[in-house]
């Protein structure tokens, strides 16, 4: 079973983790299937743009934690390497991405969406870059893509403090391109 469900709607083709007991965490298993779906999406002729969504109540939690933490340094690499895959997909598909941020996302997930290009979040999520708390840095990009949608004064305030942020404050400092209520919000 995949870890990112596809489907087309009306010319939108929708990504959704579906790790919702792990709050969408970034496994070795979703990852290759996100790759996956974006290259599908690629192909899909019937797709013209491409939104990526978390089930369940956050958009993605980051990286698994306790895969993470269990891996040989062999296996870390190839985390690391399919991570920058991930990345490199959403960038180069040539149709629009879109996170559909619909709760909470960290660290690799905040990636994920800086990595699309458009950014919409439901009423309330809380995102950010919580790396440095744990005496890590963001391993996904998040360094080089957040100074470019923020800029460098507002980049450094989340990167140096881990401090978590609304939507609507992404939306106040031009990072985020809308938000909308919960209870409507994948519509």
């Amino acid at each position: 079973m995949s870890l990112v469900a596809y489907e087309v709607r009306a010319a939108v083709a929708l990504l959704t983790f579906q790790r919702p007991d792990q709050l969408n965490a970034m496994s070795l298993q979703l990852m290759r299937d996100l790759i996956a779906a974006i290259e599908r999406a690629t192909d899909d002729a019937e797709a013209r743009v491409v939104v990526l969504t978390g089930a369940g109540r956050g958009f993605m939690a980051g990286a698994d934690i306790t895969e993470y933490a269990a891996q040989t340094p062999a296996q870390f690499e190839h985390f690391q390497i399919l991570g920058r895959r991930v990345y490199a997909a959403l960038e180069g598909c040539p149709k629009p991405t879109v996170a559909a941020v619909n709760g909470a996302a960290f660290g690799g997930g905040f990636e994920i969406a800086l990595a699309c290009d458009l950014l919409v979040a439901a009423a309330g999520a809380k995102l950010g870059l919580p790396e440095v708390l744990l005496h890590l840095l963001p391993g996904g990009g998040g360094t080089q893509r957040l100074p470019r949608k923020l800029g460098l004064t507002r980049a450094h305030e989340l990167l140096l403090t881990g401090r978590t942020v609304t939507a609507e404050e992404l939306l106040a400092w031009g990072a985020c391109n809308a938000v909308f209520p919960r209870e409507t919000f994948l519509d």
